[in-house]
């Protein structure tokens, strides 16, 4: 492609708008550009990085005889209804009324349009199993889009589905997209960790999520010092502390505190140290509350306690909830005399003569044992520190920030049921049919290469992905010399299916270097005053590297 006279633009300067380096870096370089919030333009380099990631993934998930198709993206409301999901999606799902007052919603996701489509073939084991694959464009009524693609209201996933007849079946198909996501990350040149996650509103028996390293990463990933173990922090299991208290049992004692409702308030005016103390947080959980303990220098994991209560959704009660469960003032919760069910972390279990609030407005609990209170149930129920012990090997737990670009599920029967999806076994009794789901956020893909590969002048792609593998610079259009060499590279490289970036443009040859740079061209040649020579100046984009080649040996270089 030729630059002069085609849609190409950048930006000197940084747009205001955005908040992370591949947002900023993209919109400058002109890949993409915002049309309101949460929404991008892919604009012509945009798009071309975006094709060459979708044939990466399709090379790979073709060759798991996974079998591609589209699916709709606007859909009647009636079948995330009928699996259960539309009130876990909420408002975050859009909807809208046909001219027959009929609702759609514009599809989050696909498990139930593919159940669908499944129920349109398998009547026997026979029919199983199979896998199919599409490349469709979601749509989620995020509350704040932000980081550029990263977190935004519509995008592009590859999304896929496998069916099977049993869990062994499903162990094996799984098998083979894990290993083609590995497969298409690896070659996208992404520094990723895999670790175990929530399986969160899409249900199921196992999730695993591709994490792509980075500072801005929205998700937090624990990983360990001494072993590959890796998790999200949500999931990532506590090991119990173990240490023995020989400290005799004291009476509890009612203190006066006023005005202290926060750990450090109490510390402060008891003297005491904050793992002296249990804290007690009320959650609303679906349409009832619960009592949460945890110690005082540790935090809930929401995500732990929804899964102890099998609930949907899990959030702190109302101000003036707790008020009415604990007949106090907010900060002043405890357990003893609560009606309400108790459910405690497993570290407290090893605690004595602890400290709690007295549900009673400036009173607290002190030297407070478990024979004092009633526990609903005992489990790890809190979130794992940085430098806790890991759960594999008894090394120190690390956390890393990262950005899901993909994820993997076994749905096992969950949709299957939701949506009449029944196969007739060999023994000719219905059974549920065994699903997997596997994603891939294309946009967030492109954003976390963006974030992982760029440096001050801008853009770094790999060379797989990139819009164009060559530029070549035409420093002065006019000079018969540089366009004859030009249009020679022009032509090998286009012999050999390699479409150069040729800048023949009427600019400055310092605009046209700094363009190429942050546009991020892997390799780019120079023709300019050597010209006459028949020479040209190569130069690698990554290492910086630069040296001066015949028109041939630059010619085969790049082939190379």
């Amino acid at each position: 492609m030729r630059l002069n006279n085609s849609y190409f633009y950048t930006l000197r300067e940084n747009p205001k708008d955005e908040e992370s380096t591949s947002g900023t870096l993209l919109n400058r370089a002109g890949y993409i550009r915002k049309s309101s919030s949460g929404i991008y333009m892919y604009l012509p380099l945009g798009y071309k990085v975006l094709t060459n990631i979708e044939k990466i993934i399709r090379e790979e998930m073709d060759k798991t005889g996974s079998q591609e198709l589209l699916m709709p993206c606007l859909i009647t409301e009636d079948y995330y209804i009928s699996s259960g999901r539309r009130a876990n999606f909420g408002s975050s799902m859009f909807s809208l009324q046909d001219r027959f007052n009929k609702t759609m919603v514009l599809g989050p996701t696909h498990e139930e349009l593919f159940a669908v489509a499944a129920g349109m073939k398998i009547r026997s084991y026979k029919d199983l199993p199979f896998s199919l694959y599409q490349l469709q464009t979601k749509f989620r009524d995020e509350p704040r889009p932000r980081f550029g693609l990263i977190r935004v209201r519509e995008f592009i996933m590859k999304d896929a589905y496998t069916f099977d007849k049993d869990l062994e079946g499903l162990d094996i198909q799984y098998g083979k997209v894990f290993q083609a996501y590995k497969n298409i990350f690896d070659r996208l040149g992404i520094n990723y960790k895999i670790v175990k996650a929530d399986t969160g509103v899409m249900g199921g028996l196992l999730s695993e999520e591709f994490q792509a390293l980075s500072d801005i990463g929205e998700d937090t990933i624990v990983t360990c010092d001494s072993c590959d173990f890796s998790s999200n922090v949500e999931v990532a299991a506590c090991v119990k502390d173990t240490t023995v208290n020989n400290d005799p049992l004291l009476e509890k004692e009612l203190v006066y505190t006023p005005n202290a409702g926060t750990i450090e308030e109490v510390s402060s005016y008891l003297g005491k140290k904050p793992e002296d103390f249990v804290k007690t947080l009320i959650y609303k959980v679906d349409d009832h509350f619960v009592a949460c303990l945890v110690k005082g220098i540790h935090e809930v994991n929401e995500v732990k306690l929804q899964k102890a209560c099998g609930a949907n959704e899990v959030a702190l009660a109302e101000p003036e909830d707790v008020v009415k469960i604990t007949n106090a003032k907010v900060g002043f919760a405890g357990p003893i005399g609560l009606d309400i069910p108790i459910y405690m972390d497993q570290d407290i279990e090893g605690m004595r003569n602890f400290i709690v609030g007295a549900n009673k407005s400036d009173y607290h609990y002190k030297n407070v044992n478990l024979s004092d209170f009633k526990v609903t149930q005992v489990l790890d129920l809190r979130l794992i520190q940085h430098g806790d012990t890991c759960p594999v090997c008894g090394g120190k737990i690390h956390f890393r920030k990262g950005i899901e670009i993909g994820n993997t599920f076994k749905l096992g029967d969950k949709y299957s049921k939701a949506m009449n999806l029944y196969f007739q076994d060999s023994d000719h009794q219905l059974k549920p049919v065994i699903m997997g789901s596997y994603g891939i956020g294309l946009g967030r893909t492109m954003a976390a290469l963006a974030e992982q590969s760029h440096d001050e002048n801008g853009l770094i792609w790999p060379v797989e992905i990139a819009p164009y593998k060559v530029a070549i610079v035409t420093v002065n259009s006019a000079n018969e010399d540089q366009v004859k060499i030009t249009e020679q590279l022009e032509k090998a490289f286009m012999a050999a299916g390699i479409e150069p970036l040729i800048d023949d443009r009427n600019e400055r040859a310092g605009v046209k270097f700094k363009d190429m740079d942050l546009i991020g061209i892997p390799y780019i040649l120079t023709v300019g005053k050597l010209a006459g020579e028949r020479k040209v100046e190569f130069k690698e984009r990554k290492t910086g590297l630069r040296e001066t080649l015949t028109i041939e040996e630059a010619i085969q270089k790049i082939i190379d």
